[in-house]
């Protein structure tokens, strides 16, 4: 056979043997397969930790207050909150309420108040001039709840305030503020109702 119908002939190639995983790479993917889900399990295994101590704490404080302690320590913080801003106090209720749902303990002392708006300066002017006294006197301004015309909040020794114009009566502003929830007395027979407090906060002179 000549030289030139041997180089016609046609070459087979072999067929490409699939490659293996080499022994190491194996491995790498079976460690990462079982610690996904040790992951995820941990993962809730905190979250649900987290959330238990959470929950623990509320429903047993450290040092818990006694019913006229909460009832001090609210209406302390808003006797400083109406005497240096100089609020004209319409009105003011004060209750126990509770931190879990609408009777269980624990409890934290409540107090609403109502107070009139100058009728010299606008609202804007007014409730800035409030937050500017009551941050330069220790008290921290938080985010302002946005259901409310010129609200704003403060806290001041685990004590939190909320101040803002009345909804439905332009000329009135509101005082929200509660204090700690470290109650642990039982309450959940008494009456749901506010006691009246105004003599606590006469209006400013």
């Amino acid at each position: 056979m000549s030289s030139s119908a041997e180089n016609r002939r046609p070459i087979k190639i072999a067929p490409k043997r699939p490659e293996r995983l080499r022994p190491k790479r194996i491995r790498v993917l079976i460690a990462a397969a079982l610690a996904i889900p040790l992951v995820l399990g941990g993962a809730f295994l905190v979250v649900d930790r987290v959330h238990s101590r959470t929950s623990d704490a509320l429903a047993h404080p450290t040092n818990p207050l006694d019913d006229d302690q909460s009832k001090a320590q609210v209406v302390g913080a808003v006797k400083d909150v109406v005497a240096l801003t100089r609020l004209r106090t319409s009105s003011a209720g004060y209750m126990l309420m509770s931190c879990t749902n609408q009777n269980e303990p624990p409890y934290q002392g409540a107090i609403y108040l109502t107070f009139s708006l100058p009728t010299d300066t606008q609202p804007h002017t007014y409730f800035g001039a409030i937050a500017a006294t009551l941050v330069d006197h220790g008290w921290t301004e938080g985010l302002p709840p946005n259901n409310h015309a010129f609200a704003n909040t403060f806290v001041k020794d685990a004590v939190t305030v909320i101040i803002y114009r009345q909804d439905d009566d332009p000329g009135r502003g509101v005082l929200r503020a509660h204090g700690e929830c470290r109650n642990t007395n039982d309450h959940r027979a008494d009456t749901t109702a506010w006691t009246d407090v105004t003599d606590q906060f006469g209006p400013a002179r």
